[in-house]
């Protein structure tokens, strides 16, 4: 690719100012600026993540999604395996909260 870090930095932060401006002024989710926008924020941000790995060896510790993967849904199955996982030990936990309740009726009375 060979673009230089610096101009290309330079170029993600217009982005960004950009974005910030489309969404400031957006009329919601399906607003066609706000969409052009994205675009070039995630090109900008592509672009400087490359160089920078060309330029260095490094890259930035930032994951850019692109709403097309299911990695959405990925994320609420493993919300599902934690709820399940709760409904194993409520059960128990309710007694012990239902137990403390009873006493502290006891030194009420």
């Amino acid at each position: 690719m060979n673009t230089d870090p610096r101009s290309a930095l330079a170029a993600l932060i217009a982005a960004l100012e950009r974005h910030y401006e489309a969404a400031a002024a957006s009329r919601g989710d399906d607003d066609p600026a706000l969409d052009a926008a994205t675009e070039q924020l995630t090109t900008a941000f592509d672009t400087y993540d490359d160089s920078l790995f060309d330029a260095y060896d490094i890259a930035t510790p930032l994951i850019v999604f692109d709403g097309e993967d299911d990695e959405e849904d990925d994320d609420f199955d493993d919300l599902d395996d934690f709820e399940d996982d709760e409904d194993d030990y409520g059960s128990d936990d309710d007694d012990r909260y239902d137990d403390e309740s009873d006493e502290d009726d006891d030194d009420e009375r």
